[in-house]
């Protein structure tokens, strides 16, 4: 009988950290294209992470666009926060939404400025926004083949690795 409310006990507790949280958020800072610092409505600030895309990093070709975007749609807004668990680094991962309804990872991929992470994602939606604005070639998509960030950020160490 221990043993069984032990093991109860443990299942409840896990199962509270992998439920999605959901907060009423107003975005505060503008990191870059996907990163975002937010105040929510508890007054906790945190910086987080756009799930399922990535966008060009600042020193990319098309990272400051990408950047001007998300803060144009967001920055000073009250947003739907829902935290999908954490990346290898700790970093919240979310899902933002729009007061009116707009769901934030659709738009930069719609607009051509983020790739949709396939690593971590296998939304039917994010591919397709990703393909017609490949297709259309809108924003980083005028280039015939934009480097994604994950690779670019690779690069970027292994310059740092062998200046050392």
């Amino acid at each position: 009988m221990r043993r069984n409310l032990m093991m109860i006990i443990m299942l409840v507790i896990s199962s509270a950290f992998t439920l999605p949280q959901e907060w009423s958020a107003k975005v505060t800072k503008v990191i870059d294209g996907n990163t975002l610092e937010i105040l929510t409505s508890d007054n906790e600030t945190y910086k987080v992470l756009l799930k399922e895309i990535d966008c060009p990093e600042i020193q990319q070709s098309f990272g400051a666009e990408a950047k001007k975007l998300t803060e144009k749609l967001l920055l000073k807004k009250k947003v739907t926060v829902i935290v999908n668990g954490k990346d290898r680094w700790g970093n919240r991962l979310v899902s933002v939404t729009l007061s009116n309804g707009k769901d934030i990872n659709q738009e930069l991929l719609k607009r051509g400025f983020a790739w949709h992470n396939t690593r971590l994602s296998s939304n039917s939606t994010l591919k397709s926004l990703e393909s017609q604005a490949k297709t259309g070639k809108i924003g980083l998509w005028e280039k015939e083949n934009p480097t994604p960030p994950w690779i670019f950020r690779r690069q970027q160490t292994m310059k740092v690795a062998k200046s050392r």
